[in-house]
């Protein structure tokens, strides 16, 4: 049986001939036609909208991601910053102790970083991660090893004039 396409119901009893080719199409006048029910999508006419996005639309949304940017870019910046000076933090700890280590091993103080590169106690001199180059500043004491009053390398900070989150000079880590 066909359904009648009108209200997708399919002819009942007393309905005769309702939803039959050639006997009537459940629909009231002189206008007889079928309809076939097709399994397939039907197209939209030329006369449907077209599918896209408008200017408008674009724009909106172009907006809304400029305005995540604005937010999310000064955190990335801060995390980055706080990368870094996690960095040197370890940095100045590993060479610090590295001088330690060198001072009980050579018992003297090294003349210079490096001593710690050529002697293998690193196997080379770390960038600072502030100033990106390897120009640490070095402090210069009394080797309490020495007899005869020698100077050696005591300790090492960042070269860099800048200040930290914190609030302190990098120079003063």
């Amino acid at each position: 049986m066909v359904k009648n396409m009108m209200t997708g119901k399919r002819p009942g009893k007393g309905e005769k001939g309702k939803g039959e080719r050639g006997k009537g199409n459940g629909m009231k006048g002189s206008a007889r036609f079928h309809v076939p029910v097709s399994p397939l999508p039907v197209t939209p006419s030329p006369c449907a909208q077209p599918r896209g996005f408008t200017l408008l639309e674009l724009m909106i949304v172009i907006t809304v991601i400029i305005i995540l940017a604005a937010i999310a870019l000064p955190q990335y910046q801060k995390t980055i910053m706080h990368t870094r000076e996690a960095v040197l933090r370890d940095d100045l700890s590993k060479m610090r102790s590295l001088l330690d280590q060198y001072a009980a091993d050579k018992q003297k103080l090294p003349q210079s970083l490096d001593d710690l590169v050529t002697e293998r106690y690193l196997r080379e001199l770390p960038e600072d991660p502030i100033t990106g180059a390897k120009d640490w500043t070095v402090t210069t004491g009394e080797d309490v090893n020495s007899t005869t009053g020698e100077q050696g390398v005591t300790d090492v900070h960042s070269a860099s004039p800048d200040i930290s989150s914190e609030g302190t000079p990098y120079s003063e880590w």
